[in-house]
Protein backbone atom coordinates (compact mmCIF):
# COMPACT_ATOMS: atom_id res chain seq x y z
CA UNK A 1 0.00 0.00 0.00
CA UNK A 2 3.01 2.28 0.25
CA UNK A 3 2.83 5.41 -1.80
CA UNK A 4 -0.55 4.87 -3.48
CA UNK A 5 -1.47 7.64 -5.89
CA UNK A 6 -4.70 8.88 -7.46
CA UNK A 7 -4.53 7.68 -11.06
CA UNK A 8 -6.00 9.30 -14.14
CA UNK A 9 -7.32 7.57 -17.24
CA UNK A 10 -5.01 6.99 -20.21
CA UNK A 11 -6.63 9.55 -22.54
CA UNK A 12 -6.50 12.34 -19.98
CA UNK A 13 -2.90 11.50 -19.11
CA UNK A 14 -1.88 11.50 -22.80
CA UNK A 15 -3.47 14.91 -23.31
CA UNK A 16 -1.70 16.24 -20.23
CA UNK A 17 1.70 14.94 -21.33
CA UNK A 18 1.36 16.29 -24.87
CA UNK A 19 0.51 19.69 -23.44
CA UNK A 20 3.65 19.70 -21.34
CA UNK A 21 5.80 18.80 -24.35
CA UNK A 22 4.42 21.75 -26.26
CA UNK A 23 5.03 24.11 -23.36
CA UNK A 24 8.53 22.85 -22.89
CA UNK A 25 9.32 23.40 -26.58
CA UNK A 26 7.79 26.89 -26.58
CA UNK A 27 8.99 28.05 -23.19
CA UNK A 28 12.28 29.28 -21.81
CA UNK A 29 13.90 32.60 -22.63
CA UNK A 30 13.58 32.49 -26.42
CA UNK A 31 11.74 35.70 -27.41
CA UNK A 32 11.18 34.31 -30.88
CA UNK A 33 9.26 31.29 -29.65
CA UNK A 34 5.87 30.64 -31.22
CA UNK A 35 3.12 32.32 -29.15
CA UNK A 36 1.24 29.87 -26.98
CA UNK A 37 -1.38 32.02 -25.28
CA UNK A 38 -3.61 34.90 -26.25
CA UNK A 39 -5.37 35.67 -22.98
CA UNK A 40 -6.21 34.29 -19.57
CA UNK A 41 -9.24 31.99 -19.48
CA UNK A 42 -10.81 33.22 -16.24
CA UNK A 43 -9.96 35.49 -13.33
CA UNK A 44 -11.82 35.09 -10.02
CA UNK A 45 -11.52 37.40 -7.00
CA UNK A 46 -12.70 37.29 -3.41
CA UNK A 47 -11.79 40.45 -1.52
CA UNK A 48 -12.43 42.67 1.47
CA UNK A 49 -14.03 45.15 -0.95
CA UNK A 50 -16.94 42.74 -1.37
CA UNK A 51 -15.97 40.48 -4.26
CA UNK A 52 -17.21 36.91 -3.79
CA UNK A 53 -15.80 34.69 -6.52
CA UNK A 54 -16.30 37.68 -8.79
CA UNK A 55 -15.36 37.19 -12.45
CA UNK A 56 -12.92 39.88 -13.60
CA UNK A 57 -11.84 40.90 -17.14
CA UNK A 58 -9.25 38.66 -18.74
CA UNK A 59 -5.71 39.82 -19.46
CA UNK A 60 -3.76 39.36 -22.72
CA UNK A 61 -0.32 37.79 -23.07
CA UNK A 62 2.70 39.15 -24.90
CA UNK A 63 6.04 37.66 -25.81
CA UNK A 64 9.09 38.48 -23.73
CA UNK A 65 10.44 38.46 -20.19
CA UNK A 66 8.56 40.44 -17.55
CA UNK A 67 10.25 42.72 -15.05
CA UNK A 68 9.25 44.06 -11.65
CA UNK A 69 7.06 41.83 -9.50
CA UNK A 70 6.71 38.52 -11.33
CA UNK A 71 4.95 35.24 -10.62
CA UNK A 72 6.58 32.67 -12.89
CA UNK A 73 4.89 29.33 -13.49
CA UNK A 74 6.34 26.24 -15.18
CA UNK A 75 3.40 23.99 -16.14
CA UNK A 76 5.79 21.34 -17.48
CA UNK A 77 7.43 20.95 -14.05
CA UNK A 78 4.73 18.94 -12.36
CA UNK A 79 4.82 17.91 -8.74
CA UNK A 80 2.29 16.11 -6.51
CA UNK A 81 -1.18 14.96 -7.56
CA UNK A 82 -3.88 16.81 -5.61
CA UNK A 83 -7.06 15.59 -3.92
CA UNK A 84 -8.58 19.05 -3.46
CA UNK A 85 -10.10 21.08 -0.65
CA UNK A 86 -12.73 20.23 1.95
CA UNK A 87 -14.27 20.65 5.39
CA UNK A 88 -15.58 18.37 8.15
CA UNK A 89 -18.72 16.59 9.27
CA UNK A 90 -19.24 16.75 13.04
CA UNK A 91 -22.16 16.10 15.34
CA UNK A 92 -22.20 19.81 16.15
CA UNK A 93 -22.55 20.67 12.46
CA UNK A 94 -25.42 18.20 12.08
CA UNK A 95 -27.11 19.58 15.20
CA UNK A 96 -26.98 23.15 13.86
CA UNK A 97 -28.35 22.09 10.47
CA UNK A 98 -31.18 20.15 12.17
CA UNK A 99 -32.50 23.56 13.30
CA UNK A 100 -33.30 24.47 9.68
CA UNK A 101 -36.28 23.40 7.63
CA UNK A 102 -35.24 20.58 5.26
CA UNK A 103 -35.36 22.85 2.19
CA UNK A 104 -33.18 25.49 3.86
CA UNK A 105 -30.80 22.81 5.09
CA UNK A 106 -30.57 21.30 1.61
CA UNK A 107 -29.63 24.70 0.21
CA UNK A 108 -26.77 25.01 2.73
CA UNK A 109 -25.59 21.49 1.90
CA UNK A 110 -25.73 22.24 -1.83
CA UNK A 111 -23.73 25.41 -1.23
CA UNK A 112 -21.08 23.20 0.36
CA UNK A 113 -20.96 20.17 -1.92
CA UNK A 114 -22.55 20.94 -5.29
CA UNK A 115 -20.74 22.13 -8.41
CA UNK A 116 -22.57 25.44 -8.07
CA UNK A 117 -21.38 25.76 -4.46
CA UNK A 118 -18.01 25.14 -2.87
CA UNK A 119 -17.87 21.69 -4.50
CA UNK A 120 -15.72 20.24 -1.73
CA UNK A 121 -13.87 17.11 -2.86
CA UNK A 122 -12.53 16.14 0.57
CA UNK A 123 -14.12 15.83 4.01
CA UNK A 124 -13.34 14.58 7.48
CA UNK A 125 -15.59 12.88 9.96
CA UNK A 126 -15.27 11.75 13.54
CA UNK A 127 -15.21 8.25 15.03
CA UNK A 128 -17.12 8.69 18.28
CA UNK A 129 -17.40 11.90 20.26
CA UNK A 130 -15.20 15.01 20.24
CA UNK A 131 -15.35 18.42 21.82
CA UNK A 132 -17.61 19.29 18.85
CA UNK A 133 -20.31 16.92 20.02
CA UNK A 134 -23.45 18.35 21.58
CA UNK A 135 -23.03 16.57 24.90
CA UNK A 136 -19.93 14.48 24.17
CA UNK A 137 -18.66 11.36 25.89
CA UNK A 138 -20.00 8.64 23.62
CA UNK A 139 -18.50 5.78 21.65
CA UNK A 140 -19.71 2.85 19.56
CA UNK A 141 -18.75 0.31 22.23
CA UNK A 142 -20.56 1.39 25.37
CA UNK A 143 -20.51 -1.99 27.12
CA UNK A 144 -17.52 -2.17 29.45
CA UNK A 145 -14.97 -4.93 28.79
CA UNK A 146 -16.75 -6.05 25.62
CA UNK A 147 -13.47 -7.18 24.09
CA UNK A 148 -15.25 -9.05 21.29
CA UNK A 149 -17.20 -5.86 20.46
CA UNK A 150 -20.42 -7.83 20.34
CA UNK A 151 -22.39 -4.72 21.26
CA UNK A 152 -20.69 -2.37 18.76
CA UNK A 153 -23.18 0.06 17.18
CA UNK A 154 -23.03 3.32 15.22
CA UNK A 155 -26.62 4.05 16.23
CA UNK A 156 -25.60 7.23 18.02
CA UNK A 157 -24.72 8.74 14.62
CA UNK A 158 -28.29 8.21 13.37
CA UNK A 159 -30.39 8.77 16.51
CA UNK A 160 -31.12 12.41 15.71
CA UNK A 161 -32.05 15.12 18.20
CA UNK A 162 -35.28 15.20 20.14
CA UNK A 163 -37.41 18.33 19.87
CA UNK A 164 -38.55 17.72 23.45
CA UNK A 165 -34.97 18.09 24.60
CA UNK A 166 -33.91 20.71 22.04
CA UNK A 167 -37.03 22.79 21.21
CA UNK A 168 -35.50 24.50 18.17
CA UNK A 169 -34.98 21.28 16.22
CA UNK A 170 -36.89 21.16 12.90
CA UNK A 171 -35.79 17.72 11.71
CA UNK A 172 -35.48 15.20 14.54
CA UNK A 173 -34.01 12.54 12.21
CA UNK A 174 -31.05 14.59 11.03
CA UNK A 175 -27.69 13.58 12.51
CA UNK A 176 -24.06 12.97 11.59
CA UNK A 177 -24.60 9.99 9.28
CA UNK A 178 -27.66 11.51 7.54
CA UNK A 179 -25.55 14.63 6.98
CA UNK A 180 -22.90 12.57 5.23
CA UNK A 181 -25.59 10.78 3.21
CA UNK A 182 -27.01 14.11 2.07
CA UNK A 183 -23.58 15.30 0.95
CA UNK A 184 -22.96 12.07 -0.97
CA UNK A 185 -26.40 12.33 -2.58
CA UNK A 186 -25.57 15.84 -3.79
CA UNK A 187 -22.20 14.70 -5.13
CA UNK A 188 -23.73 11.66 -6.87
CA UNK A 189 -25.62 13.84 -9.31
CA UNK A 190 -22.47 15.58 -10.59
CA UNK A 191 -19.95 14.91 -13.33
CA UNK A 192 -17.27 14.96 -10.60
CA UNK A 193 -18.84 12.94 -7.75
CA UNK A 194 -15.75 12.12 -5.69
CA UNK A 195 -15.78 12.94 -1.98
CA UNK A 196 -12.74 11.58 -0.16
CA UNK A 197 -13.72 11.19 3.51
CA UNK A 198 -11.05 10.86 6.19
CA UNK A 199 -12.25 9.41 9.51
CA UNK A 200 -10.49 10.09 12.83
CA UNK A 201 -11.04 8.82 16.35
CA UNK A 202 -10.47 11.21 19.26
CA UNK A 203 -10.27 8.38 21.76
CA UNK A 204 -10.96 4.73 22.35
CA UNK A 205 -13.92 3.91 24.62
CA UNK A 206 -12.88 4.75 28.20
CA UNK A 207 -12.78 1.13 29.36
CA UNK A 208 -9.95 0.48 26.91
CA UNK A 209 -7.73 3.17 28.50
CA UNK A 210 -5.64 3.34 31.65
CA UNK A 211 -7.62 6.31 33.06
CA UNK A 212 -10.96 4.57 32.37
CA UNK A 213 -12.48 7.92 31.51
CA UNK A 214 -12.88 10.12 28.46
CA UNK A 215 -10.27 12.54 29.75
CA UNK A 216 -8.91 13.70 33.07
CA UNK A 217 -8.62 17.38 33.92
CA UNK A 218 -7.23 17.86 37.47
CA UNK A 219 -8.23 20.80 39.68
CA UNK A 220 -6.20 23.93 39.01
CA UNK A 221 -4.75 23.92 42.51
CA UNK A 222 -3.00 20.60 41.92
CA UNK A 223 -0.80 22.20 39.30
CA UNK A 224 -0.49 19.14 37.05
CA UNK A 225 -1.36 18.64 33.39
CA UNK A 226 -4.44 16.68 32.44
CA UNK A 227 -4.45 13.66 30.16
CA UNK A 228 -6.54 11.61 27.78
CA UNK A 229 -4.84 8.42 28.88
CA UNK A 230 -3.33 5.58 26.85
CA UNK A 231 -4.55 2.19 25.71
CA UNK A 232 -4.33 -0.66 28.19
CA UNK A 233 -2.05 -3.40 26.89
CA UNK A 234 -4.89 -5.91 26.84
CA UNK A 235 -7.02 -3.67 24.61
CA UNK A 236 -4.51 -2.48 22.00
CA UNK A 237 -5.68 -5.06 19.47
CA UNK A 238 -9.31 -4.44 20.51
CA UNK A 239 -9.00 -0.78 19.52
CA UNK A 240 -7.72 -1.83 16.10
CA UNK A 241 -10.77 -4.10 15.78
CA UNK A 242 -12.94 -1.18 16.91
CA UNK A 243 -11.70 0.94 13.99
CA UNK A 244 -12.28 -1.92 11.54
CA UNK A 245 -15.80 -2.40 12.94
CA UNK A 246 -16.43 1.30 12.28
CA UNK A 247 -15.32 0.96 8.66
CA UNK A 248 -17.55 -2.11 8.26
CA UNK A 249 -20.56 -0.37 9.78
CA UNK A 250 -20.17 2.78 7.69
CA UNK A 251 -19.69 0.74 4.52
CA UNK A 252 -22.88 -1.18 5.34
CA UNK A 253 -24.60 2.19 5.73
CA UNK A 254 -23.46 3.26 2.26
CA UNK A 255 -20.46 5.38 3.26
CA UNK A 256 -17.04 4.24 2.07
CA UNK A 257 -14.29 5.84 4.11
CA UNK A 258 -11.34 6.94 1.93
CA UNK A 259 -8.78 7.64 4.67
CA UNK A 260 -8.27 6.78 8.34
CA UNK A 261 -6.15 8.16 11.16
CA UNK A 262 -5.68 6.03 14.32
CA UNK A 263 -6.33 8.97 16.64
CA UNK A 264 -6.70 12.73 16.47
CA UNK A 265 -3.86 14.75 18.07
CA UNK A 266 -1.93 12.00 19.84
CA UNK A 267 -0.06 14.57 21.94
CA UNK A 268 -3.34 15.14 23.77
CA UNK A 269 -4.96 18.39 24.85
CA UNK A 270 -4.08 18.53 28.54
CA UNK A 271 -7.23 16.66 29.45
CA UNK A 272 -9.64 19.32 28.26
CA UNK A 273 -11.83 17.04 26.11
CA UNK A 274 -11.91 13.59 24.53
CA UNK A 275 -8.40 12.46 23.63
CA UNK A 276 -5.93 9.58 23.78
CA UNK A 277 -2.15 9.64 23.70
CA UNK A 278 0.35 7.95 21.43
CA UNK A 279 4.07 8.54 21.09
CA UNK A 280 5.70 8.01 17.68
CA UNK A 281 7.00 4.72 19.03
CA UNK A 282 3.67 3.44 20.35
CA UNK A 283 1.72 4.53 17.25
CA UNK A 284 4.31 2.84 15.07
CA UNK A 285 3.90 -0.41 17.00
CA UNK A 286 0.11 -0.04 16.91
CA UNK A 287 0.11 0.32 13.11
CA UNK A 288 2.49 -2.48 12.21
CA UNK A 289 1.41 -5.03 14.85
CA UNK A 290 -2.32 -4.34 15.09
CA UNK A 291 -4.10 -1.80 12.88
CA UNK A 292 -2.33 -2.49 9.59
CA UNK A 293 -2.85 -6.27 9.79
CA UNK A 294 -6.44 -5.77 11.00
CA UNK A 295 -7.25 -3.53 8.03
CA UNK A 296 -5.75 -6.07 5.63
CA UNK A 297 -7.55 -9.00 7.25
CA UNK A 298 -10.83 -7.09 7.24
CA UNK A 299 -10.67 -6.30 3.54
CA UNK A 300 -9.90 -2.62 4.09
CA UNK A 301 -6.45 -2.44 2.54
CA UNK A 302 -7.94 0.11 0.11
CA UNK A 303 -8.46 2.55 3.00
CA UNK A 304 -5.63 5.09 3.03
CA UNK A 305 -3.99 5.00 6.44
CA UNK A 306 -2.64 8.34 7.65
CA UNK A 307 -0.68 8.69 10.88
CA UNK A 308 0.16 11.52 13.30
CA UNK A 309 -2.81 13.93 12.75
CA UNK A 310 -1.33 16.78 14.79
CA UNK A 311 0.59 20.04 14.44
CA UNK A 312 3.36 20.41 11.88
CA UNK A 313 6.16 21.36 14.26
CA UNK A 314 6.67 17.70 15.31
CA UNK A 315 6.08 16.24 11.87
CA UNK A 316 9.66 15.23 11.11
CA UNK A 317 10.11 13.27 14.32
CA UNK A 318 7.05 11.14 13.54
CA UNK A 319 7.82 10.60 9.87
CA UNK A 320 11.48 9.78 10.53
CA UNK A 321 10.43 6.95 12.83
CA UNK A 322 7.31 5.56 11.17
CA UNK A 323 8.06 5.93 7.46
CA UNK A 324 11.59 4.64 7.92
CA UNK A 325 10.29 1.42 9.50
CA UNK A 326 10.12 -1.19 6.71
CA UNK A 327 7.45 -3.15 8.61
CA UNK A 328 5.15 -0.16 9.08
CA UNK A 329 5.57 1.75 5.82
CA UNK A 330 3.75 -0.80 3.61
CA UNK A 331 0.55 -0.17 5.59
CA UNK A 332 0.81 3.64 5.37
CA UNK A 333 -0.43 6.06 2.73
CA UNK A 334 0.96 9.20 4.30
CA UNK A 335 0.72 11.57 7.21
CA UNK A 336 -1.98 13.96 8.43
CA UNK A 337 -1.19 17.37 9.90
CA UNK A 338 -2.98 20.31 11.54
CA UNK A 339 -2.11 24.00 11.51
CA UNK A 340 -2.37 24.95 15.21
CA UNK A 341 1.31 25.22 16.04
CA UNK A 342 1.44 28.85 14.90
CA UNK A 343 -0.51 31.47 13.05
CA UNK A 344 2.15 32.80 10.70
CA UNK A 345 4.47 29.84 10.05
CA UNK A 346 3.29 27.25 7.54
CA UNK A 347 6.37 25.10 8.20
CA UNK A 348 7.06 24.71 4.50
CA UNK A 349 10.67 23.81 5.30
CA UNK A 350 9.47 20.74 7.22
CA UNK A 351 7.09 19.79 4.42
CA UNK A 352 9.98 20.00 1.95
CA UNK A 353 12.31 17.88 4.07
CA UNK A 354 9.69 15.21 4.72
CA UNK A 355 8.92 14.97 1.00
CA UNK A 356 12.61 14.83 0.12
CA UNK A 357 13.17 11.94 2.52
CA UNK A 358 9.90 10.12 1.82
CA UNK A 359 8.71 11.12 -1.68
CA UNK A 360 6.29 8.19 -2.05
CA UNK A 361 4.09 9.23 0.87
CA UNK A 362 1.51 12.00 1.00
CA UNK A 363 0.94 14.89 3.40
CA UNK A 364 -2.67 15.99 3.96
CA UNK A 365 -3.92 18.79 6.22
CA UNK A 366 -6.87 17.32 8.11
CA UNK A 367 -7.84 20.16 10.45
CA UNK A 368 -7.76 23.96 10.62
CA UNK A 369 -10.08 26.49 12.23
CA UNK A 370 -10.33 29.90 13.82
CA UNK A 371 -10.23 29.01 17.49
CA UNK A 372 -10.90 30.72 20.82
CA UNK A 373 -13.98 32.57 19.59
CA UNK A 374 -15.42 34.71 22.36
CA UNK A 375 -12.97 33.41 24.94
CA UNK A 376 -11.07 35.97 27.00
CA UNK A 377 -7.33 35.60 26.68
CA UNK A 378 -5.56 34.50 29.81
CA UNK A 379 -3.48 37.62 30.32
CA UNK A 380 -0.16 36.11 29.27
CA UNK A 381 2.93 37.80 27.94
CA UNK A 382 1.36 38.62 24.59
CA UNK A 383 -1.89 39.91 26.01
CA UNK A 384 -1.87 41.38 29.50
CA UNK A 385 -5.27 42.98 28.83
CA UNK A 386 -7.25 39.74 28.26
CA UNK A 387 -8.27 40.41 24.67
CA UNK A 388 -11.63 38.88 23.69
CA UNK A 389 -12.60 38.03 20.14
CA UNK A 390 -16.01 39.36 19.16
CA UNK A 391 -18.06 40.50 16.20
CA UNK A 392 -17.46 37.54 13.91
CA UNK A 393 -21.12 36.73 13.12
CA UNK A 394 -22.49 38.67 10.16
CA UNK A 395 -19.45 40.95 10.03
CA UNK A 396 -17.28 40.38 6.94
CA UNK A 397 -14.86 43.06 8.05
CA UNK A 398 -13.87 40.99 11.09
CA UNK A 399 -12.68 38.11 8.88
CA UNK A 400 -10.54 40.39 6.69
CA UNK A 401 -8.67 42.10 9.53
CA UNK A 402 -6.42 41.17 12.45
CA UNK A 403 -9.12 40.23 14.96
CA UNK A 404 -8.49 36.54 15.76
CA UNK A 405 -6.28 34.83 18.32
CA UNK A 406 -4.99 31.29 18.43
CA UNK A 407 -4.73 28.80 21.29
CA UNK A 408 -1.28 30.07 22.33
CA UNK A 409 -1.89 33.81 22.02
CA UNK A 410 -1.74 34.52 25.73
CA UNK A 411 0.24 31.52 26.94
CA UNK A 412 3.29 32.36 29.00
CA UNK A 413 4.77 28.94 28.18
CA UNK A 414 4.30 28.99 24.42
CA UNK A 415 7.47 28.56 22.36
CA UNK A 416 8.19 31.19 19.71
CA UNK A 417 5.59 33.58 21.04
CA UNK A 418 6.17 35.83 18.04
CA UNK A 419 4.43 33.18 15.93
CA UNK A 420 1.16 33.73 17.81
CA UNK A 421 0.01 37.30 17.16
CA UNK A 422 -3.51 38.55 16.56
CA UNK A 423 -4.12 37.53 12.97
CA UNK A 424 -6.41 37.95 9.96
CA UNK A 425 -8.61 34.86 9.47
CA UNK A 426 -8.81 35.04 5.66
CA UNK A 427 -5.06 35.53 5.37
CA UNK A 428 -4.33 32.54 7.57
CA UNK A 429 -6.54 30.25 5.50
CA UNK A 430 -5.36 31.44 2.10
CA UNK A 431 -1.68 31.61 3.08
CA UNK A 432 -1.75 28.13 4.58
CA UNK A 433 -3.44 26.53 1.58
CA UNK A 434 -1.34 28.31 -1.06
CA UNK A 435 2.02 27.77 0.64
CA UNK A 436 1.22 24.18 1.67
CA UNK A 437 0.18 23.12 -1.83
CA UNK A 438 3.33 24.77 -3.15
CA UNK A 439 5.33 22.51 -0.80
CA UNK A 440 4.03 19.02 -1.55
CA UNK A 441 0.77 18.86 0.37
CA UNK A 442 -1.84 16.87 -1.57
CA UNK A 443 -5.08 17.87 0.17
CA UNK A 444 -6.40 20.39 2.68
CA UNK A 445 -9.42 19.94 4.99
CA UNK A 446 -11.05 22.53 7.26
CA UNK A 447 -12.67 21.68 10.62
CA UNK A 448 -16.47 22.04 11.30
CA UNK A 449 -18.24 22.94 8.07
CA UNK A 450 -21.16 24.57 9.93
CA UNK A 451 -21.47 25.95 13.49
CA UNK A 452 -23.91 28.16 15.37
CA UNK A 453 -23.45 31.92 15.81
CA UNK A 454 -21.35 31.36 18.96
CA UNK A 455 -18.99 28.90 17.29
CA UNK A 456 -20.58 25.79 18.82
CA UNK A 457 -22.16 23.80 20.20
CA UNK A 458 -19.10 22.55 22.00
CA UNK A 459 -19.60 20.62 25.21
CA UNK A 460 -16.41 22.00 26.81
CA UNK A 461 -16.65 25.61 25.59
CA UNK A 462 -13.95 25.35 22.90
CA UNK A 463 -15.74 27.67 20.45
CA UNK A 464 -14.41 28.03 16.91
CA UNK A 465 -15.27 29.59 13.57
CA UNK A 466 -16.68 27.79 10.55
CA UNK A 467 -17.20 28.58 6.85
CA UNK A 468 -20.94 28.82 7.50
CA UNK A 469 -22.42 29.98 10.82
CA UNK A 470 -26.12 29.81 11.61
CA UNK A 471 -28.27 31.53 14.23
CA UNK A 472 -30.31 28.57 15.44
CA UNK A 473 -32.95 30.86 16.96
CA UNK A 474 -33.65 33.02 13.91
CA UNK A 475 -32.49 30.71 11.13
CA UNK A 476 -30.13 33.36 9.74
CA UNK A 477 -27.37 31.73 7.68
CA UNK A 478 -24.06 33.62 7.52
CA UNK A 479 -21.58 32.69 4.80
CA UNK A 480 -18.31 33.95 6.20
CA UNK A 481 -15.56 35.25 3.88
CA UNK A 482 -13.70 32.03 4.66
CA UNK A 483 -16.52 30.13 2.93
CA UNK A 484 -16.01 32.13 -0.26
CA UNK A 485 -12.23 31.69 -0.12
CA UNK A 486 -12.53 27.94 0.37
CA UNK A 487 -15.14 27.75 -2.40
CA UNK A 488 -12.83 29.63 -4.78
CA UNK A 489 -9.97 27.26 -4.04
CA UNK A 490 -12.14 24.14 -4.13
CA UNK A 491 -13.75 24.99 -7.46
CA UNK A 492 -10.35 25.53 -9.07
CA UNK A 493 -8.22 22.87 -7.32
CA UNK A 494 -9.76 19.54 -8.25
CA UNK A 495 -8.91 15.86 -7.69
CA UNK A 496 -6.31 14.72 -10.19
CA UNK A 497 -4.81 18.17 -10.75
CA UNK A 498 -1.03 18.35 -10.44
CA UNK A 499 0.79 21.07 -8.56
CA UNK A 500 3.40 22.80 -10.70
CA UNK A 501 6.49 24.80 -9.89
CA UNK A 502 6.18 28.52 -9.24
CA UNK A 503 8.61 31.26 -8.35
CA UNK A 504 8.01 34.73 -6.90
CA UNK A 505 10.06 37.82 -7.70
CA UNK A 506 8.81 40.49 -5.31
CA UNK A 507 9.93 44.02 -6.16
CA UNK A 508 9.59 46.44 -3.23
CA UNK A 509 7.32 43.95 -1.40
CA UNK A 510 7.67 41.97 1.81
CA UNK A 511 7.77 38.19 1.71
CA UNK A 512 4.26 37.94 3.20
CA UNK A 513 2.70 40.56 0.89
CA UNK A 514 2.03 38.32 -2.12
CA UNK A 515 1.78 34.50 -2.16
CA UNK A 516 1.28 32.18 -5.11
CA UNK A 517 0.90 28.53 -6.06
CA UNK A 518 -0.35 26.78 -9.19
CA UNK A 519 -1.83 23.52 -10.43
CA UNK A 520 -2.76 22.11 -13.82
CA UNK A 521 -5.69 19.83 -14.62
CA UNK A 522 -5.45 16.68 -16.80
CA UNK A 523 -7.14 18.74 -19.53
CA UNK A 524 -4.42 21.39 -19.35
CA UNK A 525 -6.30 24.10 -17.42
CA UNK A 526 -3.73 25.97 -15.35
CA UNK A 527 -4.98 27.62 -12.11
CA UNK A 528 -2.74 30.11 -10.32
CA UNK A 529 -3.78 30.96 -6.75
CA UNK A 530 -2.69 34.31 -5.28
CA UNK A 531 -3.08 36.15 -1.97
CA UNK A 532 -2.50 39.87 -1.44
CA UNK A 533 -2.25 40.59 2.29
CA UNK A 534 -1.69 44.34 1.87
CA UNK A 535 -3.99 47.37 1.85
CA UNK A 536 -2.95 48.30 -1.69
CA UNK A 537 -3.55 46.69 -5.05
CA UNK A 538 -0.44 44.93 -6.34
CA UNK A 539 0.52 44.97 -10.02
CA UNK A 540 2.46 41.95 -11.18
CA UNK A 541 3.24 39.92 -14.26
CA UNK A 542 2.34 36.28 -14.77
CA UNK A 543 5.17 34.66 -16.73
CA UNK A 544 4.55 31.32 -18.47
CA UNK A 545 7.32 30.18 -20.79
CA UNK A 546 8.27 32.96 -23.18
CA UNK A 547 5.11 35.00 -22.58
CA UNK A 548 3.66 37.11 -19.80
CA UNK A 549 0.47 38.92 -18.89
CA UNK A 550 0.29 42.07 -16.80
CA UNK A 551 -2.25 41.77 -13.98
CA UNK A 552 -3.40 43.42 -10.79
CA UNK A 553 -4.66 41.76 -7.61
CA UNK A 554 -6.90 44.02 -5.50
CA UNK A 555 -6.07 45.01 -1.95
CA UNK A 556 -6.69 42.35 0.70
CA UNK A 557 -7.81 39.74 -1.79
CA UNK A 558 -7.58 36.17 -3.01
CA UNK A 559 -7.29 35.84 -6.77
CA UNK A 560 -7.37 32.82 -9.10
CA UNK A 561 -5.97 33.26 -12.62
CA UNK A 562 -6.79 30.43 -15.03
CA UNK A 563 -5.10 29.80 -18.37
CA UNK A 564 -6.01 27.07 -20.84
CA UNK A 565 -2.85 25.44 -22.09
CA UNK A 566 -2.74 24.26 -25.71
CA UNK A 567 -3.79 20.73 -26.51
CA UNK A 568 -1.69 18.97 -29.16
Amino acid sequence: MSGKRFQQGGARAALFLSTLVVLASCGGDDPAATPVFTATTEILVTSEAGDRLAVKPNATFREGRASGTVIEVWPERTRQTLHGIGSSFTESSAFVLAHLDPDARRKVMRDLFSEDGANFSMARTTIGSTDFSVEGKYSYAAVVDDAALDHFSIGVDTDGFSRDKYPGIRDESFDLLPMIHEALDIKAGQDDPALRIVASAWTAPPWMKDIEDWYYRPPDEIGMEGTGGVLKDEYVSTFADYLVKYLDAYAAAGVNIWGLTPVNEPHGNSGNWESMHFTPETQNEFIKRHLGPALAAGGHDDVNLLFYDQNRDELEHWTDLILADPETAPYVYGTAVHWYSSTVNVYEDKLERVHEKFPDFEIINTEATIDNLGVAAGGGILDPDRYTESGWFGDDEWWWNANATDWAYSATWAPNVEDHPIYTPVHRYARNIIVSLDHWMTGWIDWNVVLDRDGGPNHVGNFCGAPIMIDTETGEVYYTPVYHVLAQFSRTIRPGDKAVQTERVLQDLGDDDLHASAAVSPEGLLSVQLLNTTREAIRFSLQIGAEYAELEIPANAVQTVRVQLPAH
